[in-house]
């Protein structure tokens, strides 16, 4: 059995059906699309997918200065900028 992560389900019919009011249901929250009951895909509302995208940035940063808090180093003075 597949895991769903989301609190609503629709299939791909009902979707294909009645896509606005599916939409105005979800009220800000992510949909699992089902095709023979088994999760498809996600229909996300765009502001849900700007801070999952914000966040993912925010990680990959995080990550980068991890990799690079020790080094190497450059040296620079201000008067060579």
């Amino acid at each position: 059995m597949d895991t769903i992560y989301s609190s609503m389900t629709v299939s791909v019919t009902e979707l294909k059906r009645n896509f606005a009011d599916i939409i105005k249901q979800a009220d800000e929250s992510p949909v699992a699309i089902l095709n023979h009951n088994r999760p498809e895909a996600y229909l996300l509302p765009a502001a849900h997918y700007e801070r999952l995208m914000a966040h993912m940035e925010d990680l990959e940063d995080a990550r980068l200065v991890h990799e690079r808090a020790n080094g190497p180093f450059v040296e620079v003075r201000l008067d060579e900028l």
